[in-house]
């Protein structure tokens, strides 16, 4: 038998429309929830930010991975952006039991502050833990070839070959350079190239056209990927999300 895991990665945006103009994180809970997954890789999610609190008056009382993961999840954050009025990072938000996870530094200068957020989860019948991995790279491309490198030591040094593993996000890989990197580095697939010939055209999500998204996996097998577009997601974040089905066969 095998069990399918529905996986879905997104930048949330902070919870704000494109151009920032109205907060749309109640929407995009709905949403989510309305998909069924069983793990989410979450970018730019807004840990707490005052000035918006402020400007909006549906403004959560909750940080934002919280008030998204409600009753059905729980949720995890990396803070790696701070400034005067608050802070934001990657998020995890799970179906499965946690056994632990880190929040890794990819910061290589104070414009731009990224981490890679990893957690160890236990999913029942498998014998042994999957590794989610949310990640965000930088705008620039010599940027992202040396936060490439780190990614991959770190994940050599802290997943075991052999261990099923999920790693997604926002790479802004416009140009493509991610994916021969991680194949010959730690044996990745990414799961629209493996399907489809290319990777998923994610931004802007009105009209995506550039390859900025990400969904990389090892040791499971690659069943459905697809870019969510159209109502409500094209008015939502300035990304579209990613959804694949992955399955791995049980006791495997």
């Amino acid at each position: 038998m095998s069990r399918t895991l529905r996986v879905a990665s997104y930048n949330l945006h902070k919870g704000l429309s494109a151009f920032n103009r109205r907060l749309v994180v109640h929407d995009v809970r709905q949403a989510m929830h309305a998909l069924s997954p069983d793990l989410i890789l979450l970018q730019e999610v807004q840990g707490a930010h005052q000035g918006n609190a402020q400007r909006f008056s549906h403004w959560p009382a909750d940080p934002q991975h919280e008030y998204l993961a409600g009753d059905e999840f729980t949720a995890i954050y990396g803070r790696n952006a701070n400034y005067r009025h608050g802070h934001h990072g990657n998020a995890l938000l799970t179906r499965f039991p946690v056994r632990r996870w880190d929040n890794h530094d990819l910061t290589l200068h104070k414009l731009e502050q990224r981490g890679l957020l990893h957690a160890v989860l236990e999913v029942e019948g498998w014998d042994r833990p999957l590794h989610a991995l949310s990640v965000h790279l930088n705008l620039r491309a010599p940027d992202r070839r040396k936060q490439l490198a780190l990614l991959a030591g770190y994940i050599q040094a802290e997943v075991p070959m052999h261990a099923p593993l999920v790693l997604a996000g926002d790479f802004n890989d416009w140009r493509r350079e991610a994916t021969p990197i991680l194949a010959r580095e730690l044996g990745l697939s990414e799961a629209f190239e493996t399907l489809h010939g290319a990777p998923a055209r994610s931004f802007p999500a009105r009209l995506p056209l550039l390859t900025l998204d990400r969904v990389y996996v090892r040791g499971l097998q690659i069943e459905t990927a697809a870019v969510l577009g159209g109502a409500p997601w094209a008015g939502l974040s300035d990304h579209a999300p990613l959804l694949a089905e992955l399955t791995r066969n049980e006791g495997a």
